[in-house]
């Protein structure tokens, strides 16, 4: 038991609060952060990600964030590859890797392993891209729902790149999703992991999520979509996909106000915050905390729980 490295956890939905308890913690513990987001790898894709500013950071190093440009594929499973490594790296130097998990997926990936799914078949996908064109861009997902029911209830209806994979896997298999993700997997091992999980009241929640929205649009989140439009990207690129980055690119281009894109983002994001929640609550062995992690006394009790593990 004394051999095992530690590696703390900090898990919860969107505007929880994260980023700052995973800060907080590393300071304490002598650690850096290990960023567990499927949208912060991308680059240039800054305020609509929550990245935190370098001015931010206290100082502390923050890990797999910014690592590709917006055109690259990145999966959970490079996403496991590159968190080994930097594992590997933080131990040696005799750090406490404190991972921020947003992304239930990666953080999945990397801790319980992935299952051997099936390569791409670019003429599967072929097909399936005529059918959305032909019958309407929700018409995947409605396919999926059917196909694979648990699948299609924790991806977004817009997130078209995981729908088809969601597809994909139910037709070159004939298992769900789930089914083979939970298959033949290699765990994590050599840790000793401590999970603390941050669950705020739902209503105080939802009002956090539609501030912070307002705050991102006011630090010129709009003029980052504008630029990054641009810079030669057409707006097919995986990141705009991403909450927020839809419904602006639309505002750029004069389809919607920027009022009517405030509200749909968060709509949008207090769904996504409910998905997050469901996602977590399956996860084992987590220390559940009923608050936001820049209060003080949410602090203490992650400190409290990690001082018996760490």
């Amino acid at each position: 038991m004394n051999d095992l490295k530690p590696l703390v956890v900090v898990l919860g939905p969107t505007a929880s609060g994260k980023s700052l308890l995973g800060i907080n913690l590393a300071q304490h513990l002598g650690g850096e952060i290990l960023v567990c987001d499927s949208t912060q790898v991308y680059r240039h894709f800054d305020i609509g990600t929550a990245k935190v500013p370098a001015s931010e950071q206290r100082g502390i190093p923050h890990h797999l964030v910014d690592l590709i440009e917006p055109d690259a594929l990145f999966t959970a499973g490079e996403y496991r590859r590159q968190a080994l490594v930097c594992l590997e790296q933080l131990c040696d130097r005799v750090k406490v890797p404190v991972l921020t998990a947003g992304t239930g997926l990666y953080l999945r990936a990397l801790l319980e392993g992935l299952s051997e799914a099936p390569t791409r078949s670019e003429s599967l996908r072929e097909r399936l891209r005529l059918k959305s064109a032909k019958h309407g861009e929700h018409y995947l997902h409605r396919l999926l729902s059917r196909f694979d029911p648990e699948a299609a209830a924790r991806i977004a209806r817009h997130d078209t790149q995981k729908v088809i994979r969601a597809i994909e896997i139910r037709i070159l298999t004939g298992k769900s999703v789930g089914e083979v993700h939970r298959a033949g997997r290699t765990a994590l091992d050599g840790y000793r992991i401590t999970k603390i999980g941050l669950m705020p009241p739902r209503d105080q929640l939802y009002a956090r999520i539609d501030a912070r929205t307002v705050e991102m649009l006011k630090a010129g989140w709009i003029t980052e979509v504008r630029k990054l439009l641009a810079s030669g990207l057409n707006g097919d690129e995986k990141p705009f996909q991403f909450l927020g980055y839809t419904e602006l690119r639309q505002c750029v281009e004069g389809h919607v106000t920027e009022e009517s894109a405030a509200k749909q983002i968060q709509q949008a994001t207090r769904q996504f915050a409910k998905r997050q929640i469901t996602w977590f609550r399956r996860e084992a062995n987590v220390h559940w905390l009923q608050g936001f992690g820049d209060d003080p006394e949410i602090l203490a009790a992650a400190l409290s729980v990690t001082n018996t593990t760490v």
